[in-house]
């Protein structure tokens, strides 16, 4: 492991972070580096760059976060129309508000998303979403 790791699993524990996160870290760092198991980490460590860079794995977190995407935006849509009807019904007094931040939380994930989709390289093989698909 890493020097790097150490120093973050102390500064957790001086910080405040966690105390339970920064023990482990620092545990961590101590029982990979025992001679006996850096083989053992050596090989986890392989195992792991490989799973990281496997097609399949970056296809399915790219569809799951396409799917999150969508779903997100929906939630968002289905949330404006039920605040702007109990508002309507003065079921709460100061929706107005809601519906403007959800409405400009919306248009951000918009934005973004088509912002996204014309980054050339910044994430290889995912497909901006229907709502601007240029295909």
């Amino acid at each position: 492991m890493k020097k790097s790791n150490l120093i973050t699993g102390f500064i957790y524990l001086i910080a405040g972070v966690g105390i339970g996160p920064g023990l482990m870290i620092i545990f961590k760092y101590f029982y990979w580096n025992k001679p006996e198991n850096k083989k053992r980490y050596q090989e986890k460590s392989e195992k792991e760059a490989i799973e990281l860079h496997d097609e399949l794995n970056i296809k399915l977190r790219d569809k799951s976060g396409h799917y999150a995407y969508v779903y997100g935006i929906i939630v968002i849509c289905f949330s404006i129309v039920v605040f702007s009807i109990l508002g309507q019904l003065e079921i709460i007094t100061h929706s107005g508000i809601i519906l403007l931040y959800l409405g400009a939380y919306l248009i951000f994930q918009l934005v973004i998303n088509t912002t996204w989709a014309k980054t050339p390289g910044l994430a290889p093989g995912m497909k901006p979403s229907f709502f601007f698909a240029k295909t």
